[in-house]
């Protein structure tokens, strides 16, 4: 399986190549400028974190747009990935009423694909000023914070999965499951 991190300027953007490679996937991360037709073969991507502000800095973001409209393959946006997701697809984003920084309880509202066989709450790791206020349409609201009502959702048409917090960093508990999670949603899009 070959699953390419996009580079979104994000912290921690090696974190999840190496998870992934880890997990034993054919892992690269690739620019975030990089041209669509240059990606090749590729069975999932993963729309990293970064610094933008995706609601006043999206052409930070580089092609994330062109990645989400014309990819037939799996996508987990993390962070700054996910709220270019929400962003792009008519979902409102912006400021916190509280940022979340270090540790953060989760709790889980709908199971989904990504946290099969991991517990309805748990503490994860959130580096983020802004956040998804309102999820697009066609998209559902999967766990939340006490602090951040949408901490993950997924497209009810497509593939498309997103986390604000970070599953990638050993704070987060269970992070490694929901990659493996994520990579068995993609084993079933190849199916």
């Amino acid at each position: 399986m070959r699953v390419y991190v996009v580079d979104n300027g994000g912290q921690w953007t090696h974190r999840e190549w190496r998870v992934l490679r880890d997990l034993g996937v054919e892992a690269r991360i690739v620019p975030n400028t990089t041209p669509f037709d240059h990606l090749g073969q590729v069975d999932a991507l993963v729309l990293s974190g970064g610094a933008p502000d995706v609601a006043s800095e999206a052409a930070r973001m580089g092609n994330n747009g062109e990645y989400l409209d014309r990819a037939d393959c799996p996508i987990l946006g993390i962070c700054a990935g996910m709220q270019f997701m929400a962003a792009h697809f008519g979902g409102r984003t912006g400021p916190a009423a509280r940022a979340e920084f270090g540790r953060t309880r989760l709790y889980v509202d709908e199971e989904d694909q990504l946290f099969v066989g991991i517990p309805k709450e748990f503490d994860v790791w959130e580096s983020h000023n802004d956040e998804v206020k309102d999820v697009p349409e066609g998209f559902q609201a999967l766990a939340h914070s006490e602090t951040c009502a949408v901490e993950a959702m997924r497209s009810l048409r497509r593939p498309l999965y997103a986390v604000q917090f970070h599953p990638e960093v050993e704070n987060t508990a269970f992070g490694t499951d929901i990659f493996r999670n994520f990579l068995r949603a993609v084993e079933e899009w190849r199916r």
